[in-house]
């Protein structure tokens, strides 16, 4: 479009993403902010997911949505540029998993939370050392309707925008990414307190 420059479509997205966030909690039981990530308790709906420490987390579990502060990545994106935002949002996530994991072991709403769940496209770089497991997101409507958003999502954040997506389609696929209540204390917690 012209006249249509990366910060108009940046902005444009950015609401449009706030007010599906918005309409997102509604499906929650309960959403609470850690840093740079938000929390939703939800009931997992879906397929049963066996995790690598054998938790099952069947149809009807209680698990806590993972969600990234998309304005605060894109803040940091615009001041310091890409890789340099890249870094300082894998420390201001570790730092937020750390809240996270004290809130699964302290705050009642977490209690019957089985695991800590998110899905992204940018599983490589910024989970590194976070310990979460990753599995493919089975194939069928719902997978790809997420990696349309998440390709629009990256597409409107990074600075190369449509030229990033294109030259890496495919390996931009997303991933779900699972802490389970054991994994999060033994990463986060052990030896901490």
């Amino acid at each position: 479009m012209v006249g249509f420059g990366k910060s108009a479509m940046q902005s444009v997205w950015m609401v449009w993403e706030r007010g599906f966030g918005w309409v997102l909690r509604f499906r929650s039981l309960h959403t609470t902010h850690f840093g740079i990530c938000t929390v939703m308790i939800k009931r997992h709906r879906g397929s049963s997911i066996l995790c690598q420490d054998s938790t099952l987390i069947h149809d009807g579990d209680m698990i806590g949505e993972l969600h990234l502060n998309n304005d605060t990545i894109l803040a940091l994106i615009k001041a310091e540029g890409p890789d340099r935002a890249a870094l300082k949002t894998a420390r201001l996530a570790r730092r937020s998993m750390m809240q996270i994991s004290e809130a699964f072991e302290d705050q009642p709403e977490f209690r019957e939370v089985k695991a800590l769940v998110g899905i992204t496209l940018l599983h490589r770089g910024l989970t590194h050392g976070l310990g979460f497991e990753q599995q493919a997101l089975k194939y069928g409507v719902f997978r790809q309707m997420t990696t349309a958003y998440l390709r629009l999502l990256l597409t409107a954040m990074h600075p190369e925008g449509q030229r990033r997506v294109a030259r890496k389609t495919e390996a931009l696929i997303p991933m779900m990414l699972i802490h389970t209540r054991g994994s999060l204390k033994n990463r986060f917690l052990s030896g901490a307190r």
